[in-house]
């Protein structure tokens, strides 16, 4: 027996209508959940920072020599770093010293959590070849770090010469990474 057209037309419709509903529904709950967990974790600031050189794991290669650049979370509560941190060497009076750091890309970026007390790193290469009386060094005393997407800085220190003059990039970083670095 065939349903009347109208009767059929409402079924279908409330039927459709059900299911947009439930998908709304679902949809919604799991665009709440994800932005929630999104929201709940913030960026990283260069205040909750300890940043520091890690040379007694340093690493040489020819003309270079590799070192951990360490992100502890000093606050009490987790946040997330995700790319490269800014970098540069300064002087005692925090004049820059030479080029910010390159970017080495051989790691692919990701986000890092760091929770209270966690730490998460960079590889920090040190051209040692490219530190030459052409660049005239001066000595280096400190870094300015730059969370990554943060226009305020935090210092590590440094004590390594310096290039003052603008060429060549004598500092690379890679992008943060979970745990403590190794020197590459």
């Amino acid at each position: 027996m065939k349903a009347p057209t109208g009767m059929t037309r409402r079924l279908v419709t409330g039927a459709a209508a059900a299911v947009v509903t439930a998908l709304g529904i679902t949809t919604a709950a799991a665009a709440s959940t994800a932005g929630h967990s999104a929201a709940t974790i913030p960026q990283c600031r260069a205040s909750q920072l300890g940043v520091w050189v890690a040379t007694a794991r340093g690493s040489g290669t020819a003309g270079s020599v590799y070192y951990p650049l360490e992100f502890t979370n000093l606050s009490t509560s987790t946040c997330y770093m995700f790319g490269y941190p800014g970098v540069s060497a300064t002087t005692s009076t925090g004049t820059q010293l030479g080029a910010a750091a390159g970017r080495d890309s051989s790691v692919k970026p990701s986000i890092v959590n760091i929770g209270p007390g966690a730490t998460a790193h960079s590889e920090l290469q040190y051209v040692t070849a490219q530190v030459t009386p052409s660049c005239k060094p001066q000595p280096g005393y400190q870094l300015k770090v730059y969370p990554p997407d943060q226009k305020y800085s935090t210092t590590a220190a440094y004590d390594f010469p310096s290039c003052s003059t603008s060429s060549p990039v004598y500092l690379n970083v890679q992008v943060l990474q979970r745990g403590t670095g190794t020197g590459a």
